[in-house]
């Protein structure tokens, strides 16, 4: 029964976000016109002309998430998105707490025990997360994996966890304990127990990793979609033009919007409690876990929306700051050197934004308004 309601969902999800790229990569009505009709691909991908240039699109479920890719080019082929595919495949399998051939499965698995080989890439993205984790004092925590796996939101038979089982998946968490040896190519978790969770970048870096290859294949106007939570603009459209990105409405399912931006060689990143929740007793609860508390946040925001050069960046931010809150949030984002905009929605429908965003947000929805 429950296999079957989980494939319900996953087909459903296909439809609503398929629904959504459309919108993402189209940048609304009037974009596409002397477009050629479509065509397939033995390799599956659709190709299209649009305004002269060969368009070539395609999508994957990897990451428990529909991927949509579109890339602009007329030297794009079928084999750049086998190419993409094969990447995504295998940095889900490393990265993956849960599949028993990936590398951060082993790891967990020998925590307390002894250190594991891994690859360069698994490091490199290990040792990020320990960066995101100083510089937000632990809100973003890669060790979080005992209270993801505790509460198992998304799961099925979700409910508030016991207090003392919350307490013991606490104190397994600590980003510090996590022992890097470059030299060795080994990680090792410090006590039994600990788990390892890259699911607050993940999607941030394997994003990145797709705008690389399609760089260093000479690809440099393509739409990058995982899930609908990290999307990454690269470059203009073959016209010139920016992109034209809906943003997700917090109170409706995906595929409704509250307004639109129009970005370039950007990244836009949402974290909300909308994603993944469960009710009991009036109360939701959300999937972005609070280490200090162990339970889901409750600070009064509905929705974060990171724009940032930088899809790893803006993915762990969009977890930890929004773990923050609206005011030490702002204030954090605004303090950071790099060019990192965003805004937030809280749960009176008000929109807070940081200084260079607020005027390239056009509202569509008027259950939104910008605050004082």
């Amino acid at each position: 029964m429950f296999k079957n309601k989980k494939l319900l969902l996953i087909l459903a999800g296909l439809v609503i976000i398929a629904a959504v790229v459309i919108w993402l990569v189209a940048g609304g009505k009037g974009d596409d016109s002397g477009n050629t009709a479509a065509t397939e691909t033995p390799g599956g991908a659709t190709v299209t002309e649009e305004g002269g240039t060969k368009a070539l699109a395609q999508t994957f479920y990897i990451y428990d998430t529909v991927v949509n890719i579109k890339i602009f080019g007329n030297d794009a082929t079928q084999q750049n998105m086998d190419d993409i595919q094969g990447l995504l495949e295998r940095m889900d399998t490393q990265f993956s707490r849960t599949k028993e051939d990936g590398e951060l499965y082993a790891v967990n698995q020998a925590a307390g025990k002894e250190a594991v080989a891994v690859s360069d890439e698994t490091i490199d993205i290990v040792k990020q997360s320990i960066k995101y984790a100083e510089d937000m004092d632990g809100l973003y925590e890669p060790t979080i994996g005992p209270l993801v796996d505790l509460w198992a939101i998304g799961e099925g038979g979700e409910h508030v966890p016991d207090q003392a089982d919350i307490d013991a998946a606490k104190s397994l968490i600590n980003y510090k304990d996590i022992i890097i040896d470059e030299s060795a190519k080994t990680i090792k978790l410090a006590r039994e127990g600990m788990v390892l969770d890259m699911g607050g970048i993940g999607k941030g870096y394997a994003a990145d990793r797709i705008a690389d290859y399609l760089k260093e294949q000479g690809l440099d106007s393509a739409m990058i979609n995982l899930g609908g939570s990290s999307i990454i603009a690269l470059g203009n459209k073959p016209n010139g033009s920016q992109w034209n990105i809906g943003l997700q409405d917090p109170d409706q399912s995906r595929g409704t919007q509250l307004g639109t931006i129009k970005i370039s060689d950007e990244v836009i990143d949402a974290s909300g409690v909308y994603e993944r929740y469960f009710m009991q007793d009036g109360v939701r609860y959300h999937h972005i876990l609070d280490p200090r508390t162990g339970f889901p946040s409750q600070n009064g925001l509905k929705s974060i929306t990171i724009m940032s050069p930088n899809a790893t960046d803006a993915d762990a931010l969009s977890t930890g700051v929004f773990l923050m809150g609206l005011e030490d949030g702002l204030k954090y984002l605004e303090s950071l050197p790099e060019e990192v905009e965003a805004f937030f929605i809280t749960e009176d429908n008000k929109i807070y934004a940081t200084s260079g965003i607020r005027d390239r947000l056009q509202l569509t929805d008027p259950t939104y308004t910008f605050a004082d």
